[in-house]
């Protein structure tokens, strides 16, 4: 299983004891919040040495139920493509 929120925001406050654990969270739903409002509105999200968010529309289709052969209209949908950045891509692919 990946990392869920609660062990980011767990990391956030061992890493930076400053703050309080609820401004952490605040700091954490706004750059989230940010990020859902800047993809609903087509821009795209970069973040420095990490990697870029970005909306792409997938055109709507027929398509076939594979278990009956009934064709179905798939309408149009907007999808989030990511693009990790080269320094993520060497750090997933670096050899230990």
């Amino acid at each position: 299983m990946g990392i869920v929120k609660s062990q980011l925001l767990k990391e956030f406050g061992n890493n930076f004891p400053n703050f309080h654990k609820k401004d952490l969270n605040k700091i954490f739903s706004i750059l989230i919040e940010e990020i859902k409002q800047s993809l609903k509105n087509n821009e795209s999200v970069e973040i420095r040495s990490f990697g870029r968010f970005s909306v792409r529309n997938n055109k709507k289709k027929i398509a076939r139920n594979p278990k009956t052969g009934e064709k179905i209209n798939i309408p149009e949908k907007k999808s989030i493509h990511f693009k990790m950045s080269k320094e993520m891509f060497n750090k997933i692919n670096e050899k230990e």
